[in-house]
């Protein structure tokens, strides 16, 4: 059904119009809506039955009355014109330019909804993206092709975070083009200025494309943000064979929008309110990650959201740790110690991690030195907390020697200056100058001939051995 018009809307509620007497219209649907004053306005139909075809309106339904306003079914879904200039460019919620700069123009459009990649075509993630940050490069991997949350709180730095890997991730050892593409979902007009300032002065804007929807823009464009966006990474993957990081924040917005149009449906509520389909909802959004045989591009996402009272048991992030391959997740003790970036290494994980690194992609001593930290912090915590009650004079020795790697693995090797980018090779290195304060025997994890080969001399006595 193509063009045709309606002037039977039955009522407004919230950001949906509900039209009677529609026959065939289809889900997902695009429709115009011409108002009285011959203002026009975009929407989507996201329910119909028995002729009434619930339609989400894209903006705001203001001035929108059920007597002089007419709806055009359009026949056709939701696209977006992609072409290798989105690149350099900031575009609103909508794909709108926001940089004064034109339109993009293209024979090509893709569809919003994106094309599921089917299970038996996808390609085992297993190269390494370095993003210049110890915390995630050294003790939770990230992989070309997986989705790697990060779980964040109101309040916290991820905003500095995200905009850091933006400007810092690599491909290591290929020649092969490495793009970004950037959804800011429901953020201030403060934090816009904030990414567009950071992409500029690093020069990293040329290879990014900026998507930013403001808290002040309508609910409804939250919802296609994240899928304009993925939308540009699969066309600048699969059809320029790009590797694409795609990094969305905040996805807890993103939900927001969904529980308003849940509850304007007047849908039963789930869990905290929000609609029982939003583990498909999100879904649909993170399987869009990954590789494809035969394809030299690759989609990788880092979705970006904040926990709501900080609990990790909402089910936002709930229900994003089941659909994606761990998390990174960040902590308000660190940051009130002023630890930055405040990442929790013992609480986080990277479950694509062993894909992506050891000999020929990163060094062979990585994983095993990976496991020396993680079990020397966590005993160093331990130590830190005994102290607490006892008095750090009354630690024995060993104690004293893990609660010294815990509070130098916070100072040194999580926190992170703004603009420093480590590589690969200075994490690794500085991992072992944690462990120089250890003997050979209480290196339970990592094998002789790696302590022989990298392990650091000591001025306290160590026995570690030098390179």
């Amino acid at each position: 059904m193509a063009n045709v018009s309606y002037k039977s809307l039955d009522k407004v509620a919230g950001p949906l119009i509900f039209v009677k007497g529609v026959d065939n219209a289809a889900y997902g649907e695009m429709v115009e809506i011409k108002l009285e004053n011959g203002e026009r306005r975009q929407g989507q139909v996201l329910d119909t039955s028995q002729g009434l075809a619930v339609v989400q309106v894209f903006g705001q339904t203001l001035g929108i009355n059920t007597t002089g306003t007419s709806t055009t079914f359009l026949g056709e879904t939701a696209t977006l014109s992609v072409s290798d200039e989105m690149l350099g460019r900031v575009f609103d919620g909508l794909g709108n330019p926001k940089d004064n700069g034109p339109k993009i123009v293209s024979k090509e459009k893709f569809d919003l909804v994106g094309s599921s990649i089917n299970p038996y075509s996808r390609e085992e993630p297993s190269e390494f993206i370095q993003t210049g940050m110890s915390n995630i490069d050294g003790m939770n991997t990230l992989v070309r092709g997986q989705k790697l949350p990060i779980f964040s709180a109101s309040g916290l730095p991820h905003n500095q975070l995200a905009s850091q890997i933006a400007r810092q991730a690599q491909v290591l050892g290929t020649e092969e083009n490495f793009s970004v593409v950037f959804a800011a979902i429901g953020i201030t007009s403060e934090e816009a200025n904030f990414f567009i300032k950071q992409f500029e002065e690093s020069g990293s804007l040329e290879r990014t494309a900026l998507f930013l929807n403001l808290s002040s823009d309508p609910s409804m464009e939250r919802i296609l943000t994240p899928r304009l966006a993925l939308t540009t990474a699969e066309f600048l993957a699969y059809e320029r064979e790009q590797h694409v990081l795609v990094i969305m924040t905040d996805m807890t917005n993103y939900c927001e929008a969904l529980r308003e149009i849940s509850a304007a449906r007047e849908e039963v509520p789930g869990r905290r309110g929000y609609p029982g389909y939003l583990y498909t909802d999100l879904a649909s959004i993170y399987e869009r990650a990954g590789k494809i045989k035969g394809r030299k591009g690759s989609v990788t996402q880092l979705p970006i959201l904040t926990m709501p009272a900080d609990d990790i048991t909402h089910p936002i992030p709930d229900l994003t740790g089941y659909i994606t391959e761990g998390q990174i997740v960040m902590n308000r003790e660190l940051h009130r110690a002023n630890i930055q970036p405040p990442i929790d290494v013992l609480t986080s994980l990277s479950r694509l991690m062993n894909q992506g690194i050891g000999e020929g992609r990163t060094r062979e001593d990585h994983r095993q030195l990976a496991d020396q930290l993680y079990a020397a912090y966590a005993q160093g915590k331990d130590a830190r907390a005994l102290a607490a009650i006892v008095g750090e004079g009354a630690l024995s020795d060993l104690d004293r020697k893990f609660l010294i790697v815990a509070n130098d693995f916070e100072k040194k090797f999580v926190h992170q200056g703004p603009n420093e980018n480590r590589s690969i090779e200075q994490t690794l290195s500085l991992g072992w100058d944690l462990l120089a304060g250890l003997s050979e025997t209480e290196l339970t994890r990592i094998k002789p001939e790696f302590i022989a080969k990298y392990a650091k001399k000591t001025s306290t006595g160590g026995t570690n051995k030098s390179e």
